[in-house]
């Protein structure tokens, strides 16, 4: 498998699917937003760029649930798996493309995968804590490597049931083996990277994100299910809902971009650290070069 990762408006789309043109491989994505159907312009899915030279290139795992869902990593997980066995069946190359560590990471290092049924019981023992003891009972359950458990109480809740019901159950579970590949990722300066997301914020308000959440919002996803989604789902409910004016909403989602993108290369390097191998690519350079680098890494990989 090709492993192409990135944070948040490096190209990676794009390359992927160059890439995948050249090889006859079909892309996988792992991007925890993109499942969602109708939740285009604020995700950045950006499907035209699956389209190269008249080529469609096929895509997995996008638009694959409705919004409102709360889709987590387990699924992923097992979706990921799914498609990946039924593209080589087909004989066809796998590219794995996106942001989200956590789904990158649970794929290339291996899973256990369990579906954890709700805990009525678990829950209403845990219902009179604060959102800090339900943190420090969490920490003590696992090794927390982000915080993104630690963003809305529903998430607390559902790390603790995972981890207790893991701990008594040790053998109910499905053990995904790591799948093996090269990893891809695109290294952008950090001024160019901040440049492309501020521009491209921009872009999406202009060519209809804040009509794409009030339609969302109309079809009867709440205001909370928005906000659990991050970034721009959760400030430009904001501002539909009269908290935040225009400008301030523009100012904060933008650096709160700027800060995703930052932890995801946090994440990336963590990867590095625990001896996942990744092969940086230059950004800056043209998409000719880059694949260039690329095919010429395979080449020397596959000797």
């Amino acid at each position: 498998m090709i492993t192409i990762l990135g944070p948040t408006a490096c190209g990676k789309t794009r390359l992927a699917a160059m890439l995948a043109a050249q090889l006859d491989a079909e892309i996988i994505s792992a991007d925890s937003r993109q499942v969602y159907r109708g939740m285009d312009w604020g995700t950045g899915k950006d499907l035209s760029e699956y389209t190269i030279s008249g080529q469609i290139i096929p895509y997995h795992l996008i638009d694959i649930v409705e919004a409102g869902y709360a889709y987590n990593v387990h699924e992923f997980v097992r979706d990921f798996h799914n498609a990946y066995n039924s593209i080589k069946l087909r004989h066809k190359k796998v590219i794995l493309c996106g942001g989200t560590g956590m789904y990158l990471e649970a794929i290339l290092k291996g899973y256990r995968l369990t579906t954890v049924p709700e805990d009525p019981e678990l829950r209403a023992g845990l219902a009179t804590k604060t959102d800090e003891e339900l943190i420090i009972l969490l920490t003590s359950l696992k090794k927390t490597h982000n915080t993104s458990d630690f963003t809305e109480r529903e998430r607390l809740l559902r790390a603790i049931e995972i981890e207790t019901y893991y701990q008594s159950h040790p053998d109910d579970s499905i053990n995904y083996k790591p799948v093996s590949g090269i990893i891809f990722g695109i290294n952008l300066p950090r001024e160019i990277l901040r440049s492309r997301i501020t521009d491209r914020l921009q872009q999406r308000l202009n060519k209809g994100m804040i009509e794409e959440v009030q339609a969302l919002l109309d079809k009867g996803v709440s205001p909370a299910q928005l906000k659990y989604y991050g970034l721009e789902y959760k400030y430009i409910t904001l501002l539909l809902e009269g908290a935040l004016s225009y400008d301030d909403m523009v100012n904060q989602l933008n650096t709160a971009i700027h800060q995703f993108a930052k932890r995801q290369m946090t994440w990336f390097r963590r990867m590095e650290k625990q001896g996942i191998k990744i092969h940086w690519i230059e950004g800056l350079k043209s998409e000719a070069e880059k694949i260039n680098d690329i095919m010429n890494l395979l080449q020397a990989h596959e000797n």
